[in-house]
């Protein structure tokens, strides 16, 4: 079997949480603020407050601006569900719009054409970690429109020399077992407004500030057991993403010219969370790796296909990409011989 992710976890890892273990503080202690501080120079922001997923990151980001009944937020059509999802679940209207095919990330075009009196905010996602074009979207909205980033994927990812995660207003960041960084569960909000960090640091605590609660707030904690688990990883970042960089063209090297290999606009880095790459009869490419024992995925969903979402679009870009893309293996324990066999099998699919 040849896995379609594995976390880069080891010894490191484990003393660290022994180290925890040992202190018998396993949560709201010096962890959080250690991994706190790493993002934040990661993403190159002032702040950064850990939660205890992406979507926490996501929901805490929209309350902290105050969207709620009445407004909108612009998200693409094609992106994991919890990028529309916190949008309605604070009542607000998510409003779709169509990827550019090529990029598999949000028009810039389509999100002006969006634009009403009621938007409030763009949710830009750097998809499966290929930067956003984020001049040409700051370019297409209106000044007082907030740019968020869903850079679940993306962090190490760069957009002209800047690191995701803190180009817009507020970054989001994942920590799920198949990003670069994982803390088994785990997100975070980057930004460089102050306000909007404490605010945040105070919904995810029950709504505490100081010794009072103002306001409610919500348990979106992250404990220091796992920010202990995703200091080392975070210590490693640059070499484990030279590492799936490299992955990533052994991969492009290989592949048939059947298969649309994922690239990032020129003078961009590319994050690497996913190899996706596109093809025709996905479906039956991915039941026939399966069938041979190589782990495959579709890329992400195009959300007006969902009960939930089914009533916007029509989305063509959306709808091409997510009947032809398909995430290989890719993962530091892959092999020079896993890459070949993988991309020898779709050299025989797409040549049958």
């Amino acid at each position: 079997m040849i896995r379609l992710a594995w976390p880069d976890l080891g010894e490191e890892e484990l003393a660290a949480i022994a180290e925890v273990l040992e202190t018998g503080q396993l949560t709201m202690g010096p962890k959080v603020a250690e991994f706190e501080e790493g993002l934040a120079a990661a993403c190159e922001v002032e702040d950064a407050v850990v939660v205890s997923s992406g979507t926490a990151a996501l929901h805490l980001a929209v309350l902290a601006l105050g969207i709620g009944a009445g407004d909108e937020v612009i998200v693409p059509a094609y992106t994991f569900p919890a990028t529309a999802n916190v949008v309605a679940l604070v009542g607000a209207k998510p409003v779709l719009v169509d990827v550019d095919p090529a990029t598999m990330n949000v028009r810039p075009d389509a999100v002006a054409a969006a634009v009403t009196d009621r938007t409030r905010a763009v949710l830009v996602v750097h998809l499966f970690g290929r930067p956003a074009r984020w001049e040409e979207l700051e370019a297409a909205v209106p000044e007082q429109l907030a740019l968020l980033e869903d850079a679940a994927g993306a962090l190490g990812a760069r957009r002209g020399g800047r690191a995701c995660g803190g180009l817009g207003r507020l970054g989001c960041l994942s920590f799920h077992p198949r990003k670069i960084v994982t803390t088994g569960e785990g997100g975070a909000v980057a930004t460089n407004d102050s306000e909007v960090a404490a605010s945040i640091r105070t919904m995810r605590h029950h709504g505490w500030s100081s010794e009072d609660m103002p306001a409610p707030g919500l348990n979106y904690r992250l404990s220091d057991v796992l920010c202990a688990l995703g200091i080392p990883q975070l210590r490693r970042l640059e070499p484990m993403l030279e590492e799936r960089e490299r992955l990533a063209a052994a991969y492009a090297e290989r592949l048939p010219g059947g298969v649309r290999v994922p690239s990032a606009d020129d003078g961009d880095r590319h994050g690497w969370q996913a190899y996706v790459v596109q093809l025709d009869r996905r479906d039956e490419a991915l039941q026939a790796l399966r069938e041979a024992g190589i782990e495959a995925q579709i890329g992400t969903y195009a959300l007006h296909h969902l009960a939930a979402y089914r009533d916007h679009g029509p989305f063509p870009g959306a709808d091409e990409v997510y009947e032809q893309a398909l995430a290989l293996p890719f993962h530091n324990r892959l092999t020079e011989s896993d890459v070949d066999r993988v991309s020898e099998f779709l050299t025989v699919h797409v040549s049958e």
